[in-house]
This record gives C-alpha cells, sequence and structure tokens, in this order.
C-alpha cells in the first residue's frame, strides 16, 4: 500500500523535473509549442507606466518608486515584493492651473486628475519669463526623479489638453459637444508648450524625453460623450496632422531634432491605423514612432497596424493599457495578443496605482489623505513579464498564442512566458531548432502566478531540460515564466 501510494504521488506531480523525469518523452497529450530563433519580432524597449495621476497623490512616496521601477524585494504592508523594473516613464504635461488671466477664471487644481501646467499665460513665450511657474506639478516630477534614479531609462512626455486657456471654452476637460476645443490660432502656442518643457528638462532636470505626443486619445469625444472627469481635447485627423508638424518644427527650432514625434495615441488600434493612413507622406515622415492604446481588448487588427508601420519604417508602442481585472489574466491575454500580432517595443500600463486599474489599490481612493492600498494578483502576473523580459532582448515567435519568448544575446538565455486560461494541462516547450538549446540534464528556472490563489511570483527548482524540450504543468488560471540558459541562435 505504501509503495502504491507514493507511486499515485509521483503521478499527480504538478511540475517539472519530478514528473518530467518520468516522461522522457514528454508528457501525454500536452500542447506543445516549437519557438522559432529565425523570428524577430523587435528588440525590446522596456515596459512603464504613465505617471498622471497616481504620481501627483503619491509622487514623493519612495517605497512606491521602489516598487515599479526596481527589481529589488520591497518591503511593503509587511511583506516582501518583487520590485517590476519599470525602465519606461510617461509624464504628463498638464493642463491646468489656478491663476486666472484677467477677467478669466482658471480651472483650478484641485483634484488628483487635474494636472497643474507650467505656462500660467500668453503673454510671454520666454521660459524664464513671469508667464512660466517651473515649480508647478512638484510631485509627478519628484516620481520621474525617482524612477530615473532606480533606473528608468525612457522618457515619453505626452499632453492630455492643451493650456486651458488655449482652448475656446477654457476648459482642458474638453467641449460640451466633444468636438474640437483647440483654438485655432494656439496650434502653434501648443507645440511650442510641450517642446519648451522638453527642452527645459534637458537643461534643468537632468531628464532627456525620448519622444514627446502631443494629444493623448484625440480621437476621444472629451467633454462630450466622453464624460467630463479628466483632463482632453478631441482632435480630427487633419487636426492631428497639424499638430505633428507644429510640434516637430517646435522641436527642431530648440536643437531636439534627435527627439521623436510620436504619433497619436488612438484609444484603439483600428483608429491608430486609420489616423496614420490619412496623412500625407510628409507628416507620416515626421512621425518618429507610432503609439496606440490597447483598449481594443482582444479586438481590432493589430496586424495591420503592424503592416502599416513597417511598410513605413516606424516602431509601434502600445503607450496606454488598463482594466478592472484584479487578477490580471485579462491583462495577460492583452500583452500576448499585442506581442503576437501588434509587435510593439515598449508595453505601458496607465495607472499601475488606483482604486479601480491599479497593481497597487488606493484606501480612500478620490478622497483626502488617501493611501496605497492593498496589492492585486495583477501586480505578479505583470512580474512574470517585466522582471523577465528586459531593454535589449529580441522577441522571437513561440508558436503559441499564449506564450511569449524573448532571447538575451548577452546572456544567452531564452525567457518564455505562457498562460494557461482553462483546466489545468501540461504545457511542452520544443527547442530543437535552436543552434544550442540548452544543456540536456540543466536545470530551467520556473516563476509561477496562479490567479485564483497559491503562488505569486513564486520560484521552482524543479523544471529540467530533457535534450531539447521541457514541459511544466499549469493549474487553471495561472502565468508561468521559464529562463533556459545557455541558449544560441
Amino acid at each position: 500500500m505504501r509503495r502504491r501510494t507514493a507511486l499515485r504521488a509521483l503521478l499527480a506531480v504538478p511540475a517539472g523535473a519530478v514528473a518530467g523525469s518520468a516522461l522522457l518523452g514528454g508528457p501525454a497529450h500536452a500542447a506543445v509549442a516549437t519557438i522559432d530563433p529565425r523570428s524577430n519580432w523587435g528588440t525590446w524597449e522596456g515596459w512603464g507606466t504613465s505617471l498622471a495621476w497616481w504620481a501627483k497623490a503619491f509622487g514623493h512616496d519612495t517605497t512606491m518608486a521602489d516598487l515599479f521601477f526596481t527589481r529589488n524585494q520591497v518591503r511593503y504592508r509587511g511583506e516582501d515584493l518583487p520590485g517590476l523594473g519599470l525602465n519606461i516613464v510617461r509624464y504628463n504635461a498638464g493642463a491646468c492651473t489656478d491663476r486666472p488671466i484677467g477677467s478669466r477664471p482658471a480651472p483650478g487644481i484641485g483634484g488628483f486628475k487635474q494636472i497643474e501646467g507650467y505656462q500660467l499665460d500668453w503673454y510671454s513665450a520666454d521660459p524664464s519669463s513671469a508667464s512660466w511657474n517651473w515649480y508647478a506639478d512638484s510631485f509627478q516630477r519628484d516620481m520621474m526623479w525617482l524612477a530615473r534614479d532606480r533606473g528608468a531609462n525612457t522618457f515619453e512626455l505626452f499632453s492630455n489638453s492643451p493650456m486651458w486657456w488655449m482652448t475656446r471654452n477654457d476648459d482642458p476637460f474638453g467641449a460640451v459637444d466633444g468636438g474640437e476645443n483647440l483654438q485655432d490660432q494656439n496650434y502653434g502656442r501648443h507645440a511650442a508648450y510641450l517642446a519648451t518643457i522638453a527642452r527645459y528638462a534637458h537643461d534643468h532636470w537632468g531628464v532627456d524625453f525620448t519622444s514627446v505626443q502631443p494629444v493623448n486619445e484625440p480621437d476621444g469625444a472629451w467633454g462630450g460623450s466622453w464624460g467630463h472627469g479628466q483632463e482632453g481635447c478631441h482632435f480630427e485627423r487633419g487636426s492631428q496632422a497639424r499638430l505633428v508638424n507644429e510640434l516637430r518644427t517646435q522641436l527642431d527650432q530648440r536643437d531636439l531634432w534627435w527627439m521623436k514625434v510620436a504619433g497619436m495615441d488612438a484609444w484603439g488600434y483600428d483608429d491608430a491605423r486609420a489616423t496614420f493612413g490619412s496623412f500625407d507622406a510628409g507628416t507620416r515622415a515626421k512621425v518618429g514612432r507610432i503609439n496606440t492604446h490597447g483598449y481594443q481588448g482582444l479586438g481590432g487588427r493589430r496586424d495591420l497596424l503592424y503592416g502599416a508601420a513597417q511598410a513605413a519604417g516606424k516602431g509601434i508602442w502600445n503607450t496606454e493599457y488598463g482594466d478592472g481585472d484584479g487578477s490580471g489574466m485579462t491583462m495577460s491575454d492583452v500583452i500576448n495578443c499585442d506581442l503576437r500580432w501588434l509587435h510593439p517595443t515598449g508595453w505601458v500600463y496607465w495607472q499601475v496605482v488606483d482604486g479601480w486599474w491599479g497593481m497597487v489599490g488606493i484606501d480612500g481612493f478620490g478622497q483626502p489623505g488617501m493611501t496605497p492600498g492593498a496589492v492585486a494578483t495583477k501586480y505578479f502576473v505583470m512580474a512574470q513579464y517585466s522582471r523577465h523580459i528586459r531593454p535589449g532582448m529580441r522577441i522571437l515567435d513561440s508558436g503559441d498564442p499564449n506564450t511569449v519568448a524573448a532571447y538575451d544575446a548577452a546572456r544567452r538565455t531564452l525567457v518564455i512566458v505562457a498562460t494557461n486560461h482553462g483546466a489545468g494541462q501540461w504545457l511542452d516547450y520544443d527547442l530543437s531548432r535552436f543552434t544550442r538549446p540548452g544543456s540536456d540534464g540543466a536545470l530551467v528556472g520556473r516563476w509561477c502566478t496562479n490567479t485564483d490563489g497559491g503562488d505569486r511570483y513564486t520560484y521552482h527548482a524543479d523544471t529540467t531540460l530533457h535534450g531539447s524540450r521541457f514541459w511544466s504543468w499549469f493549474d487553471p488560471r495561472t502565468v508561468q515564466t521559464f529562463e533556459v540558459s545557455n541558449v544560441d541562435l
């Protein structure tokens, strides 16, 4: 009886080397994914977050900076958490002030979704004049510095709305009808505002923006059907083209020719493709990178947007995604779909700290004195990707829609991140196409997050390479990361 019990226990072991050693040909009925080392879906630039709005509330919080911008073990609420190692930071140039201009009342800067702008009025474009306040927005700027000092190395400046006094109705939250709201004479002024911030950051903040995005989700009906809860401004496609050209001119005039104009932060993939396709050849040439948001979820023709970008010689970032699924499974779906079909080289989560979207919640959300709250399982799902797929890696075709593969040439390491949505199953990875698929019998590092409870980015030393293959058991709703050493393409 004891021997039978032991045998049943061995056959029930749900992972890696122990069970795998008894199954040298691989487990029966396992799903097999064959990684293609000849593929190249781009060189990874990084994972990131936007600082608006959470950094306005928590911009001085060094623990938050450690959690998101290092890969250290960080003590938070009585436990040690794995830092996510985000390296892309999107800094929002605000549109609000609390200083009126003559009889025109300012919108104020009370709510945490109102970001304080630097240019107080239209009297002077000189950044050293009284028309500018470079002490504004200290919390968001401080978090940018904390991120930089912890290793973040890629920064983008973006705008949700032009300064309130540039708009037609003095409202940076949008037009009542959801239509265009920037005064016609202020297109150049808005572009100059962003270019002046970029130059000032270079000269005084120790930050060089890689790119500048002139407007966020211009396809949105801000102030109209999209609501009046945050800064936003609608632009038709022709107006977006005008902004691209104006911003390129203003950056060049400030000797920032090397700084990209990103376009155009559309809400979803299809609108990003349609907008870029509407630009004339001269405008497309001035777009340094195509930015899209991922709010179409698993919908939208990512492949067509990628094709358009490839034809024009442009890279792609998904610069904003968020959802209210605290498990992280929805986010994992979108990441996997993006990397397989869109092929971005950067991926940015919108609100890493939030009462609904966040990887870290907020206690007293929206109230004075609110504080960072509990950590969602989504945080640990992001760790499966961001701690392992690092800048400089080459993204490969994994052979499976639920799997992402990346190769680190410097470390000769293959990284695989895989998601299982349904019933528990074995997943089998075939590396036979690699020149060197690792060392037979070598340990394959395994990290696991089970979104239904249990493992939260837990390391397991139980998976072994058998020739050019390895396999692992996946519980339902589980994300796992594997690192295979001594691999040559």
